[in-house]
């Protein structure tokens, strides 16, 4: 479907877009999508809009020093489009080239609209379709679809996590946040203080480390943090005697089972497993490094993500005396530095407050059915990827305990085959009715990460039972998800007006 002529001729016409498919969002997740819609679809138009000036969605926006993957690439990369590079954990921009020559090789670029922000969606019944408000600049219009994919993450854009510092505004050095990196910060020699202990500091430390006087890590308390190696022995063995669609099948298959056989050990034997990954951080700190102190969390492993850090480059900072941590609290800024509530002080000339994300459901998209505003917290979430009463839409959203893209792309193959379970059958709504999900609930992402606890008044809920909760396992839903019913007892189908 192409387009359709609206009213009007002459100075005054205007045209109506309409096509089959509107994916919003061009990062990992929509580039993925439209892949899959191109090759499974071929006879459905789409289009990808973006509101950002470049491809690359979350690796295009984070430009602060190190910024990584802590996924290896072999599953956080596509399974159509094979990691080459030797590096099994990427830094961004090596990421940022890969989607971007990922749009080019398979000729998705030219579906992509960039400077394209969409502002809402209004679905009618009617018509059975959506009427989506596009904002181009300073010119705002409407495009038409018959089905809705958000590959728009659910991290915030334009805002982040700032906790309000007694004193702050008396500090005289430079105070910055990583989602938004000044390209004029020069750090040379300059004493470092990165506030937090989640994934970006980890990432921060040793990555400033390099060319600060010394980068201090200031925790309000600990997080698990494990080494993985930068390069993939097996992977590289593999590669060398392979082909590579064959080799990277094989590695990816071997990292997912790897990554999921960790995680459920980690939640059947949390002592055991706290164990071992505090052994691990002794092996690489010096001899009396007080561990328990600053890498022993009150929580059990996965509770929260557990942050990776490549070749144990953090603990290589710390044993060399350039970076340090401090596990204190707050208690107020001065012209030059931080007081602890211990009493204690850490001097700094620059200040990162690596303090987390904000989550926006759906991408800040405003959502109406049929005129009914659409209240993500109300929401069920069907097959991790619908909401519950609302028709042809689907919301793309990870793992947490595993690679972004394992499940954004069975998300992505799932929305085709219900695309062509649609045009085989006739149908023109497909909608999760949500009376079947039975009464209990619980948060989509079940999840005591800060930035997700935060938000939990704001995100959408899921049933105790399949199909309306999201698995964190691979293997489950690669079955349930690639060859289960599409037309289950919770789906309805129904054509326009019918």
């Amino acid at each position: 479907m192409g387009m359709n002529a609206g009213a009007g001729a002459g100075a005054g016409a205007w045209v109506r877009e309409e096509h089959d498919v509107i994916i919003v969002g061009a990062g990992l997740s929509g580039i993925g999508a439209a892949y899959r819609l191109k090759t499974e679809c071929p006879d459905r138009s789409f289009v990808v809009l973006d509101g950002r000036e470049a491809i690359g969605g979350t690796w295009d926006l984070f430009r602060y020093p190190g910024v990584r993957s802590d996924s290896d690439m072999f599953t956080l990369g596509y399974p159509f489009n094979p990691w080459r590079s030797g590096r099994a954990i990427a830094d961004g921009p090596s990421i940022l080239s890969y989607v971007r020559e990922t749009a080019q090789k398979f000729g998705l670029q030219e579906h992509v609209r960039l400077r394209h922000r969409v502002l809402s969606a209004r679905w009618s019944s009617d018509e059975a379709r959506w009427a989506v408000e596009v904002q181009a600049g300073a010119t705002v219009r409407t495009m038409r679809c018959r089905f809705l994919y958000l590959c728009c993450g659910y991290y915030d854009y334009e805002a982040a996590h700032a906790p309000q510092f007694p004193g702050i505004e008396s500090f005289k050095g430079r105070v910055v946040h990583p989602q938004w990196w000044p390209e004029d910060l020069d750090y040379t020699d300059q004493r470092v203080v990165v506030i937090g202990s989640g994934a970006t500091a980890v990432t921060l430390v040793p990555a400033m480390a390099d060319r600060a006087a010394r980068v201090t890590m200031l925790q309000r308390s600990p997080s698990y943090v494990a080494s993985l190696p930068t390069r993939d022995i097996v992977a590289d063995a593999l590669r060398f005697v392979l082909p590579d669609e064959l080799a990277h099948g094989l590695i990816r298959t071997k990292n997912m089972l790897l990554a999921l056989g960790f995680y459920l050990f980690c939640r059947r034997f949390p002592r055991a497993a706290a164990r071992l990954i505090l052994a691990g951080v002794r092996d690489l700190l010096p001899r009396g490094y007080p561990v328990e102190k600053h890498f022993a969390p009150a929580y059990a492993p996965w509770d929260q993500r557990l942050c990776m850090v490549p070749d144990g480059d953090l603990f290589k900072a710390i044993s060399l005396g350039r970076a340090e941590v401090v596990t204190d609290t707050i208690a107020g800024f001065d012209a030059t530095g931080i007081r602890l509530s211990s009493g204690g002080r850490v001097d700094a000339d620059v200040v990162v407050t690596a303090t987390g994300l904000k989550l926006k459901p759906v991408g800040g998209v405003q959502v109406f059915v049929d005129g009914r505003p659409l209240v993500a917290r109300d929401a069920i979430v069907y097959k991790g990827m619908m909401f519950s009463d609302v028709p042809n839409l689907a919301w793309c959203v990870g793992y947490t305990n595993a690679s972004w893209t394992l499940r954004a792309d069975l998300s992505s193959r799932y929305v085709c085959r219900l695309l062509e379970h649609m045009r085989k059958n006739g149908f023109d709504i497909a909608v999760p009715r949500g009376e079947t999900a039975g009464p209990d609930r619980r948060p989509l992402l079940d999840f005591q990460a800060g930035y997700v606890t935060r938000a939990l008044s704001e995100l959408p809920q899921q049933g105790a039972r399949a199909p309306w909760y999201l698995r964190q396992n691979y293997v489950l839903d690669f079955f349930s998800t690639l060859f289960g019913r599409v037309d289950d007892s919770a789906m309805a189908f129904s054509r326009a007006g019918g």
